[in-house]
């Protein structure tokens, strides 16, 4: 069915995207993270287009063929979510289903914030919906805690990951970053870039084959890392913009599904701030999964992330 989906770009706030399109039925968009594309959700664009949905798969702005604007200004959460807007508009839909992981999730989590009359129902993969610290900027927070060398203090300074990563060929790249699992933390030793202290796998489990990662290289190679690192780079921009919303709930209904070896949900925090209130008390209406695997679980375990989306889509659809 992979042979069927359809290709095209939209316009949309500004830009142009590039879409990858299967079915007919209510519309759900699945919204990649970083390092990815639309490709990530092969396993899942047929799976629930079977099923009756009309899926939409975008490469964000910045990412494969849709258009990457130049500075980290124009990646704030307000320009994502209005580009997702644009596409419901395109496709004449009052609300979709926002399904998203990594930065993904982000995306679907703050158009459900900013545009709940849009949303019938929001998936979240491996990121929940945080509180908005109101006294720190996400990357001092960061610094704070795990220093300077953490990934995402190191994406900050425009050019210093590109460089490091040009020290590496795309599919060496792939597979340190879409098997970051296989890591203790993102936090490099002092002094040395955190694509260096990735590990290379010399095996690749079984989930992904080298062929597939080939694809992930081609299409960087062809896009390069600049626009994908400016979310990073837009993370204390959000943090200004964000501020009328503090405090506010996803008042629409939610999943988050999580692999229990994730490295944010294993060293990150995110175990204990899913299990506690604060993340029950500003997603009120939430399901909560919590699968076997790792950061990129809809690669690693296609066939129950599916199932686990397409239970929520269901249940949702007939209630409607």
């Amino acid at each position: 069915m992979e042979r069927e989906i359809q290709h095209k770009w939209v316009k949309t706030n500004g830009i142009k995207m590039h879409i990858a399109e299967l079915g007919t039925g209510p519309l759900v968009l699945l919204l990649h993270g970083f390092p990815e594309f639309w490709y990530s959700w092969r396993h899942q664009i047929p799976v629930l287009a079977s099923h009756g949905y009309h899926v939409v798969a975008p490469d964000l702005r910045g990412y494969g063929d849709s258009d990457s604007p130049l500075s980290s200004s124009s990646y704030s959460m307000l320009h994502i979510v209005a580009d997702l807007v644009g596409l419901l508009d395109y496709f004449g839909e009052p609300k979709a289903f926002a399904v998203g992981t990594d930065w993904g999730a982000e995306a679907a989590w703050h158009l459900s914030l900013f545009r709940p009359d849009r949303v019938k129902g929001v998936v979240s993969l491996s990121v929940p919906y945080f509180l908005r610290d109101p006294n720190s900027k996400p990357t001092d927070f960061f610094r704070r805690i795990f220093g300077d060398d953490f990934y995402v203090c190191q994406f900050q300074e425009t050019g210093r990951a590109e460089r490091a990563f040009a020290r590496y060929d795309y599919l060496t790249v792939m597979k340190k970053y879409l098997l970051v699992g296989r890591t203790d933390n993102l936090v490099a030793p002092e002094g040395m870039e955190i694509i260096d202290y990735l590990e290379t796998p010399s095996v690749l489990p079984s989930w992904i084959t080298e062929e597939e990662l080939q694809v992930y290289a081609d299409k960087f190679q062809e896009s390069g890392f600049t626009g994908p690192l400016n979310y990073y780079r837009a993370m204390d921009l959000n943090w200004e913009l964000l501020a009328a919303w503090q405090g506010a709930k996803i008042t629409v209904p939610s999943k988050f599904i999580i692999g229990n070896k994730d490295i944010g949900f294993v060293n990150l925090g995110i175990r204990e701030y899913i299990e506690g209130p604060i993340f029950k008390s500003l997603v009120p209406n939430l399901q909560v999964a919590i699968l076997n695997g790792h950061h990129y679980i809809q690669l690693e375990k296609p066939q129950d992330v599916s199932n686990a989306i397409l239970s929520f889509l269901q249940d949702l659809s007939s209630d409607q």
